[in-house]
Protein backbone atom coordinates (compact mmCIF):
# COMPACT_ATOMS: atom_id res chain seq x y z
CA UNK A 1 0.00 0.00 0.00
CA UNK A 2 1.27 3.46 -0.87
CA UNK A 3 2.55 5.33 2.16
CA UNK A 4 0.81 8.59 2.93
CA UNK A 5 2.47 11.83 3.96
CA UNK A 6 2.88 12.42 7.68
CA UNK A 7 2.12 16.10 7.21
CA UNK A 8 -1.61 15.54 7.00
CA UNK A 9 -3.48 17.25 9.80
CA UNK A 10 -6.97 16.24 8.68
CA UNK A 11 -8.90 15.05 5.64
CA UNK A 12 -7.65 17.17 2.70
CA UNK A 13 -9.88 20.15 1.98
CA UNK A 14 -11.27 20.64 -1.49
CA UNK A 15 -12.35 17.04 -2.04
CA UNK A 16 -15.08 16.70 -4.61
CA UNK A 17 -17.25 13.61 -4.79
CA UNK A 18 -19.68 12.83 -7.56
CA UNK A 19 -22.27 10.94 -5.57
CA UNK A 20 -24.76 13.71 -4.88
CA UNK A 21 -24.67 15.87 -7.97
CA UNK A 22 -27.49 18.30 -8.58
CA UNK A 23 -28.26 20.52 -11.52
CA UNK A 24 -26.10 23.34 -12.83
CA UNK A 25 -27.99 26.13 -11.12
CA UNK A 26 -28.25 24.57 -7.68
CA UNK A 27 -24.96 22.75 -7.26
CA UNK A 28 -22.31 24.44 -9.37
CA UNK A 29 -21.54 27.01 -6.70
CA UNK A 30 -21.08 24.24 -4.15
CA UNK A 31 -18.87 21.93 -6.18
CA UNK A 32 -15.97 20.89 -4.03
CA UNK A 33 -17.38 22.76 -1.07
CA UNK A 34 -16.12 21.84 2.37
CA UNK A 35 -16.52 23.64 5.68
CA UNK A 36 -14.36 26.73 5.94
CA UNK A 37 -11.29 26.04 8.07
CA UNK A 38 -12.09 26.80 11.68
CA UNK A 39 -10.05 29.29 13.66
CA UNK A 40 -6.80 27.83 14.86
CA UNK A 41 -6.71 26.90 18.53
CA UNK A 42 -3.32 28.62 18.86
CA UNK A 43 -2.29 32.13 17.81
CA UNK A 44 -0.16 32.65 14.68
CA UNK A 45 3.54 32.19 15.38
CA UNK A 46 6.21 34.81 15.41
CA UNK A 47 8.49 34.04 12.46
CA UNK A 48 12.24 34.31 13.07
CA UNK A 49 15.36 33.64 10.99
CA UNK A 50 16.81 30.88 13.15
CA UNK A 51 18.52 29.02 14.55
CA UNK A 52 18.39 26.34 11.85
CA UNK A 53 20.71 23.38 11.24
CA UNK A 54 22.98 23.30 8.21
CA UNK A 55 22.15 21.43 5.02
CA UNK A 56 25.31 19.35 4.60
CA UNK A 57 24.69 17.78 1.18
CA UNK A 58 22.07 17.73 -1.55
CA UNK A 59 22.07 21.51 -1.53
CA UNK A 60 20.53 22.07 -4.97
CA UNK A 61 16.82 22.47 -5.61
CA UNK A 62 15.29 19.05 -6.22
CA UNK A 63 18.13 17.09 -4.61
CA UNK A 64 17.45 15.05 -1.50
CA UNK A 65 19.11 17.05 1.29
CA UNK A 66 21.01 15.83 4.31
CA UNK A 67 20.58 18.05 7.36
CA UNK A 68 22.74 18.32 10.48
CA UNK A 69 21.49 17.95 14.03
CA UNK A 70 19.95 21.08 15.47
CA UNK A 71 22.51 23.47 17.01
CA UNK A 72 21.69 23.75 20.71
CA UNK A 73 18.17 24.62 21.75
CA UNK A 74 15.58 25.44 19.08
CA UNK A 75 13.60 28.65 19.01
CA UNK A 76 10.20 28.70 20.63
CA UNK A 77 9.06 30.61 17.53
CA UNK A 78 8.73 29.39 13.95
CA UNK A 79 12.14 29.62 12.27
CA UNK A 80 12.04 30.12 8.50
CA UNK A 81 14.87 30.63 6.00
CA UNK A 82 14.80 30.71 2.20
CA UNK A 83 17.85 28.74 1.08
CA UNK A 84 17.15 29.15 -2.64
CA UNK A 85 14.93 31.97 -3.85
CA UNK A 86 12.58 31.00 -6.64
CA UNK A 87 11.02 33.29 -9.21
CA UNK A 88 7.69 31.58 -9.77
CA UNK A 89 4.18 32.18 -8.54
CA UNK A 90 3.72 33.50 -5.00
CA UNK A 91 2.02 30.95 -2.75
CA UNK A 92 -1.01 32.12 -0.79
CA UNK A 93 -3.12 30.72 2.04
CA UNK A 94 -5.52 28.02 0.77
CA UNK A 95 -3.47 27.37 -2.37
CA UNK A 96 -2.51 23.81 -3.19
CA UNK A 97 1.21 23.16 -3.46
CA UNK A 98 3.30 20.44 -5.06
CA UNK A 99 6.53 20.06 -3.14
CA UNK A 100 9.32 17.70 -2.22
CA UNK A 101 10.39 17.68 1.40
CA UNK A 102 12.47 16.01 4.08
CA UNK A 103 11.51 16.12 7.75
CA UNK A 104 13.63 15.25 10.77
CA UNK A 105 13.72 15.76 14.53
CA UNK A 106 15.79 18.70 15.79
CA UNK A 107 17.43 17.00 18.75
CA UNK A 108 18.44 13.73 17.07
CA UNK A 109 18.54 14.50 13.32
CA UNK A 110 16.40 11.40 12.83
CA UNK A 111 14.61 11.59 9.48
CA UNK A 112 10.97 10.63 9.97
CA UNK A 113 9.68 11.27 6.46
CA UNK A 114 10.76 12.39 3.00
CA UNK A 115 9.17 12.48 -0.43
CA UNK A 116 12.39 12.30 -2.45
CA UNK A 117 12.77 8.55 -1.98
CA UNK A 118 9.14 7.95 -2.96
CA UNK A 119 9.63 10.01 -6.13
CA UNK A 120 6.14 11.41 -5.64
CA UNK A 121 6.04 15.01 -4.44
CA UNK A 122 3.47 16.02 -1.87
CA UNK A 123 0.28 17.64 -3.18
CA UNK A 124 -1.53 19.37 -0.33
CA UNK A 125 -3.59 22.44 0.46
CA UNK A 126 -2.11 25.15 2.66
CA UNK A 127 -5.25 25.40 4.75
CA UNK A 128 -5.92 25.10 8.46
CA UNK A 129 -6.96 21.54 9.18
CA UNK A 130 -5.30 20.16 6.05
CA UNK A 131 -1.62 20.43 6.91
CA UNK A 132 0.39 21.24 10.02
CA UNK A 133 0.29 24.93 10.86
CA UNK A 134 4.08 25.33 10.64
CA UNK A 135 3.94 24.73 6.90
CA UNK A 136 0.88 26.91 6.45
CA UNK A 137 2.50 29.94 8.05
CA UNK A 138 6.02 29.39 6.76
CA UNK A 139 5.22 28.93 3.07
CA UNK A 140 2.59 31.62 2.52
CA UNK A 141 4.29 34.38 0.53
CA UNK A 142 7.09 32.19 -0.81
CA UNK A 143 7.62 31.75 -4.54
CA UNK A 144 7.60 28.47 -6.42
CA UNK A 145 11.10 27.37 -7.32
CA UNK A 146 12.23 28.17 -3.77
CA UNK A 147 13.90 25.88 -1.25
CA UNK A 148 12.81 26.74 2.27
CA UNK A 149 14.11 25.39 5.59
CA UNK A 150 11.90 25.64 8.66
CA UNK A 151 12.00 24.59 12.32
CA UNK A 152 8.54 23.91 13.73
CA UNK A 153 7.95 23.85 17.50
CA UNK A 154 5.28 21.43 18.78
CA UNK A 155 2.69 24.23 19.04
CA UNK A 156 2.58 24.54 15.24
CA UNK A 157 3.39 20.91 14.54
CA UNK A 158 1.70 17.94 16.20
CA UNK A 159 1.12 19.56 19.57
CA UNK A 160 1.60 17.92 22.94
CA UNK A 161 0.36 14.57 21.61
CA UNK A 162 3.16 14.29 19.04
CA UNK A 163 2.91 11.63 16.33
CA UNK A 164 3.70 8.19 17.68
CA UNK A 165 3.58 6.58 14.24
CA UNK A 166 6.47 8.78 13.13
CA UNK A 167 8.35 8.58 16.43
CA UNK A 168 7.66 12.25 17.18
CA UNK A 169 7.22 13.21 20.85
CA UNK A 170 5.09 16.10 22.03
CA UNK A 171 8.24 18.04 22.92
CA UNK A 172 10.01 17.62 19.57
CA UNK A 173 10.81 20.53 17.31
CA UNK A 174 10.73 19.42 13.69
CA UNK A 175 13.04 20.51 10.89
CA UNK A 176 11.92 20.51 7.24
CA UNK A 177 13.63 21.31 3.99
CA UNK A 178 10.97 22.01 1.35
CA UNK A 179 11.34 22.41 -2.40
CA UNK A 180 8.29 24.31 -3.69
CA UNK A 181 7.71 23.00 -7.19
CA UNK A 182 4.30 24.39 -8.14
CA UNK A 183 1.21 25.99 -6.65
CA UNK A 184 -2.41 25.96 -7.76
CA UNK A 185 -5.60 27.80 -6.93
CA UNK A 186 -9.17 27.89 -8.19
CA UNK A 187 -8.13 29.98 -11.22
CA UNK A 188 -5.54 27.47 -12.41
CA UNK A 189 -5.72 25.75 -15.79
CA UNK A 190 -3.39 23.41 -17.62
CA UNK A 191 -1.20 24.73 -20.43
CA UNK A 192 -0.75 21.72 -22.67
CA UNK A 193 -0.53 21.71 -26.45
CA UNK A 194 -3.88 21.72 -28.31
CA UNK A 195 -4.76 18.41 -29.95
CA UNK A 196 -6.96 18.41 -33.08
CA UNK A 197 -10.58 17.51 -32.33
CA UNK A 198 -11.59 16.03 -35.65
CA UNK A 199 -14.21 13.47 -34.65
CA UNK A 200 -17.62 15.03 -35.33
CA UNK A 201 -19.29 12.33 -33.22
CA UNK A 202 -17.59 13.58 -30.04
CA UNK A 203 -18.11 16.74 -27.98
CA UNK A 204 -15.91 19.73 -28.79
CA UNK A 205 -14.08 21.32 -25.87
CA UNK A 206 -12.66 24.84 -25.72
CA UNK A 207 -8.90 25.21 -25.22
CA UNK A 208 -8.87 28.38 -23.07
CA UNK A 209 -6.26 28.34 -20.29
CA UNK A 210 -7.52 31.25 -18.18
CA UNK A 211 -9.13 29.16 -15.44
CA UNK A 212 -12.60 29.82 -16.80
CA UNK A 213 -15.05 27.07 -17.69
CA UNK A 214 -14.13 25.48 -21.05
CA UNK A 215 -17.22 25.47 -23.26
CA UNK A 216 -18.36 21.98 -24.24
CA UNK A 217 -20.51 21.44 -27.31
CA UNK A 218 -22.22 18.05 -27.28
CA UNK A 219 -23.33 16.79 -30.71
CA UNK A 220 -27.00 16.07 -31.35
CA UNK A 221 -26.38 12.44 -32.07
CA UNK A 222 -26.32 9.19 -30.18
CA UNK A 223 -23.44 8.88 -27.67
CA UNK A 224 -20.66 6.36 -28.15
CA UNK A 225 -21.24 2.94 -26.63
CA UNK A 226 -17.70 2.59 -25.29
CA UNK A 227 -15.54 4.70 -22.99
CA UNK A 228 -13.82 7.62 -24.73
CA UNK A 229 -10.74 9.35 -23.31
CA UNK A 230 -9.04 11.92 -25.55
CA UNK A 231 -6.57 14.76 -25.07
CA UNK A 232 -7.85 18.28 -25.66
CA UNK A 233 -4.64 19.87 -24.37
CA UNK A 234 -1.72 17.44 -24.02
CA UNK A 235 0.75 18.15 -21.21
CA UNK A 236 4.26 16.85 -20.74
CA UNK A 237 4.01 15.54 -17.17
CA UNK A 238 4.16 11.94 -15.98
CA UNK A 239 1.31 9.57 -16.77
CA UNK A 240 -1.27 9.04 -14.03
CA UNK A 241 -1.12 5.69 -12.29
CA UNK A 242 -4.18 3.89 -10.99
CA UNK A 243 -3.14 4.28 -7.33
CA UNK A 244 -2.54 8.04 -7.46
CA UNK A 245 -4.50 11.00 -6.20
CA UNK A 246 -5.24 13.71 -8.74
CA UNK A 247 -5.67 17.46 -8.24
CA UNK A 248 -7.81 18.93 -11.00
CA UNK A 249 -10.39 21.28 -12.40
CA UNK A 250 -13.33 19.42 -13.87
CA UNK A 251 -16.88 19.64 -15.12
CA UNK A 252 -19.45 16.94 -15.69
CA UNK A 253 -22.34 17.11 -18.15
CA UNK A 254 -25.09 14.81 -19.27
CA UNK A 255 -24.86 13.92 -22.98
CA UNK A 256 -28.61 14.22 -23.46
CA UNK A 257 -29.16 18.00 -23.47
CA UNK A 258 -25.59 18.88 -22.49
CA UNK A 259 -26.59 20.14 -19.04
CA UNK A 260 -23.90 20.53 -16.37
CA UNK A 261 -24.40 18.58 -13.15
CA UNK A 262 -21.19 19.51 -11.32
CA UNK A 263 -18.03 21.52 -11.84
CA UNK A 264 -15.14 23.18 -10.06
CA UNK A 265 -14.37 25.87 -12.67
CA UNK A 266 -15.65 29.15 -11.29
CA UNK A 267 -16.59 27.64 -7.94
CA UNK A 268 -13.56 28.86 -5.96
CA UNK A 269 -12.47 25.25 -5.36
CA UNK A 270 -10.36 22.55 -6.89
CA UNK A 271 -11.04 18.82 -6.83
CA UNK A 272 -8.74 16.27 -5.22
CA UNK A 273 -9.60 12.57 -5.35
CA UNK A 274 -7.95 9.17 -5.50
CA UNK A 275 -8.40 7.19 -8.69
CA UNK A 276 -8.89 4.01 -6.67
CA UNK A 277 -11.73 5.64 -4.73
CA UNK A 278 -13.23 7.05 -7.92
CA UNK A 279 -13.48 3.49 -9.23
CA UNK A 280 -16.25 3.04 -6.63
CA UNK A 281 -18.12 6.18 -7.73
CA UNK A 282 -17.71 6.70 -11.48
CA UNK A 283 -15.55 3.89 -12.81
CA UNK A 284 -15.30 5.36 -16.29
CA UNK A 285 -13.84 8.62 -14.98
CA UNK A 286 -11.10 6.76 -13.12
CA UNK A 287 -10.34 4.58 -16.13
CA UNK A 288 -10.34 7.55 -18.48
CA UNK A 289 -7.81 9.45 -16.40
CA UNK A 290 -5.45 6.54 -15.78
CA UNK A 291 -2.48 6.80 -18.14
CA UNK A 292 -3.11 10.42 -19.08
CA UNK A 293 -0.31 12.97 -18.60
CA UNK A 294 -0.25 15.56 -15.84
CA UNK A 295 -0.71 19.02 -17.35
CA UNK A 296 -3.37 17.84 -19.79
CA UNK A 297 -7.04 18.65 -20.44
CA UNK A 298 -8.90 15.43 -21.15
CA UNK A 299 -12.34 14.75 -22.62
CA UNK A 300 -13.92 11.63 -21.14
CA UNK A 301 -17.26 10.20 -22.30
CA UNK A 302 -18.59 7.61 -19.85
CA UNK A 303 -21.24 5.09 -20.98
CA UNK A 304 -23.94 4.23 -18.42
CA UNK A 305 -22.42 0.91 -17.34
CA UNK A 306 -19.22 2.75 -16.30
CA UNK A 307 -21.14 5.64 -14.71
CA UNK A 308 -24.31 5.49 -12.64
CA UNK A 309 -26.20 3.00 -14.79
CA UNK A 310 -29.74 2.58 -13.49
CA UNK A 311 -28.92 4.09 -10.07
CA UNK A 312 -28.29 7.80 -10.66
CA UNK A 313 -28.06 10.33 -7.82
CA UNK A 314 -31.50 11.52 -6.77
CA UNK A 315 -32.72 15.04 -7.36
CA UNK A 316 -30.39 15.92 -10.22
CA UNK A 317 -30.20 15.95 -13.98
CA UNK A 318 -28.58 12.53 -14.31
CA UNK A 319 -31.21 9.99 -15.29
CA UNK A 320 -31.20 6.24 -15.62
CA UNK A 321 -28.92 5.16 -18.42
CA UNK A 322 -27.31 8.59 -18.81
CA UNK A 323 -24.06 8.96 -20.70
CA UNK A 324 -21.74 11.37 -18.89
CA UNK A 325 -19.28 13.85 -20.39
CA UNK A 326 -16.31 15.11 -18.38
CA UNK A 327 -13.58 17.60 -19.08
CA UNK A 328 -10.69 17.39 -16.63
CA UNK A 329 -7.66 19.63 -16.26
CA UNK A 330 -5.04 17.42 -14.58
CA UNK A 331 -3.08 19.94 -12.51
CA UNK A 332 -1.01 17.60 -10.37
CA UNK A 333 -0.85 14.08 -9.02
CA UNK A 334 0.44 12.42 -5.88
Amino acid sequence: MRRRSLLLAAVPAGLVTLAGCGDDESDTSKAGASPSPSASSVPPPKIVDGPLPAVTSGTKFGEKPAVAKGPGDPSKDLAVKTLIAGSGRTVAENDFIRANYLGQIWSTAKVFDNSYDRERPLVMQLAQGSIIDGWRYALAGKKTGSRVEIAVPPTWGYGKQGNARAGIKGTDTLVFVIDLIESFNSKSSVNGEPVPQSDAALPKVAVNTDGQVPKVTVPRSDPPKKLVSEYVLEGDGPELKADQTVLCQFQGLVWEGGKTFQRTYGSGRLSQFGLEQMQQAVKGLAQGLTGKKVGSRVLIVVPPELGYGDNPPSGGVIGKGSTLVFTVDILAAM
